[in-house]
């Protein structure tokens, strides 16, 4: 079992940049893979990025391919969401999400561990 803690969030004008982090604790926590998740007000949870527990592979969302970059850093078990040329319509509560079985950006509600979420505003 593992916790997940996120930070980064705030509130950025557009065209601005956000880091967000997620910090993972418990056993192994090397061993899980990560996604990032967003809920905008009204609208259902969507995939954002995720990336296996190797470093070796990587989704992103079409919405977010060429301006996020999910990296991580297993030596201090976390994830980061780097977060460039933001809109309006990135504006989210995000979270990151843990399992040791890859599920992917679609198959959200089969990831084991949840965190609390960061809230993200991008004003016009």
């Amino acid at each position: 079992q593992v916790q997940l803690v996120e930070s980064g969030g705030g509130l950025v004008q557009t065209g601005g940049s956000l880091t967000l982090s997620c910090v993972i604790s418990g056993r192994h926590a090397d061993l899980y893979h990560i996604g990032w998740f967003r809920q905008a007000p009204g609208k259902e949870r969507e995939g954002v990025s995720c990336i296996d527990r190797d470093d070796e592979v990587t989704y992103y969302a079409p919405s977010v391919e060429d301006r996020f970059t999910i990296s991580r850093d297993n030596a201090k078990n976390t994830v980061y969401l780097q977060m460039n040329s933001l809109k309006e319509e990135d504006t989210a509560v995000y979270y990151c999400a843990a399992d040791r079985r890859m599920k992917g950006l679609l198959l959200f509600n089969l990831w084991d561990y949840w965190g609390q979420g960061t809230q993200v505003t991008v004003s016009p």
